[in-house]
């Protein structure tokens, strides 16, 4: 089993930053994979953001790239999300996953979820 808790989420105009943070409770190297996704207002789908596979191959959403950095810290078990830039479509729940492979099988787990509000 995997905990993951998220915080760092909030209230930023147009154009601002924001940071997010998702604590593991294992080390995030032992993980087939980490990533965030959003699921906006009036949304049933939850969207990738960004994911990175293994230790170091990081993809995302066209929508943020250029704008968005993720990135991890093993020795603190926490996943990172940066996001400068912020628009308005931002605007969503962000949510913690991680996946574990044990015995061939995929495990994935979700945090509870973070508000990000980028107001106009």
């Amino acid at each position: 089993q995997v905990q993951l808790v998220e915080s760092g989420g909030g209230l930023v105009q147009a154009g601002g930053s924001l940071g997010l943070s998702c604590a593991a409770s294992v080390t995030i190297s032992r993980l087939k994979s980490m990533g965030w996704y959003r699921q906006a207002p009036g949304s049933d789908e939850r969207q990738l953001v960004a994911v990175i596979i293994g230790d170091s191959i990081v993809r995302y959403a066209d929508s943020v790239k250029g704008r968005f950095t993720m990135s991890g810290d093993n020795a603190k078990s926490t996943m990172y999300l940066k996001m400068t830039n912020l628009k308005p479509e931002d605007t969503a729940v962000y949510y913690c996953d991680a996946v574990q492979l044990i015995a061939s099988r995929n495990n994935e787990y979700w945090g509870q979820g973070t508000q990000v509000t980028v107001s106009s």
